[in-house]
């Protein structure tokens, strides 16, 4: 179990870390500061309080579209030499940003984007923190299975197979289209906190096809 602890303050994040060690979790996920924009120098001095404060694993979660701040390689490494910082949730979009950070150092990479998992697995990461996976679970486990176990060929089926399921969960903001296939195979009801609301009935139309067909419903 990874708890979700970061923030904007290092203060509270750290709190949070703390909190969620006490609560039992096995590691931390931790989002760049947002809306701050802290240079290189501020997000390290943001993990390594974090990272030496709370005796835990912390996963790094780089999202520049949702932070305005992209974590750079040569950052990555640096804090990578901190004990407990031991992996990276990648969703900057960016194959070759994978491939920069591998090259400086070995983190455990994960990929951020459903879309990109299988091209980011080619070059260093060893699977992906999923949104498809929420709605389909066995396929996503079998296309990182397929390419670890060497086979280039099955994994690729699975890709595309997927990509309809991996573009059409982003049609609006994620989360807002995976709970709603989530409601509609009945796992849970469609409600969201604001200033997220429900997808509109359009979305939700574009997905039907697409979830039939693979088979969620």
């Amino acid at each position: 179990m990874i708890a979700g602890t970061g923030s904007n303050s290092t203060r509270e994040a750290l709190a949070l870390t703390k909190h969620a060690k006490a609560v039992g979790a096995d590691g931390a996920l931790l989002i760049t500061p947002y809306y701050n924009k802290p240079t290189a120098a501020g997000l390290l001095a943001h993990y390594r309080t974090i990272a030496e404060g709370v005796d835990i694993p912390i996963m790094l979660y780089n999202v520049p579209s949702r932070t305005g701040i992209n974590v750079a390689p040569e950052t990555v490494a640096e804090l990578h030499k901190i004990r407990n910082i031991v992996c990276i949730k990648e969703a900057a979009g960016n194959v070759d940003q994978v491939s920069q950070i591998r090259s400086l150092c070995g983190i455990t990479v994960l990929s951020g984007d459903d879309s990109l998992t299988l091209p980011m697995m080619s070059v260093g990461a060893v699977g992906v923190v999923s949104v498809a996976a929420n709605v389909a679970p066995a396929k996503v486990a079998a296309l990182c299975a397929r390419f670890a176990a060497g086979d280039l060929a099955a994994a690729q089926e699975i890709h595309y197979q997927l990509m309809p399921l991996f573009k059409g969960l982003f049609i609006e903001t994620n989360p807002m289209p995976v709970k709603a296939v989530l409601a509609r195979m009945g796992l849970i009801e469609n409600v969201l906190r604001l200033p997220l609301t429900s997808a509109q009935p359009a979305t939700v139309a574009k997905l039907e096809p697409i979830i039939k067909q693979l088979g969620i419903i």
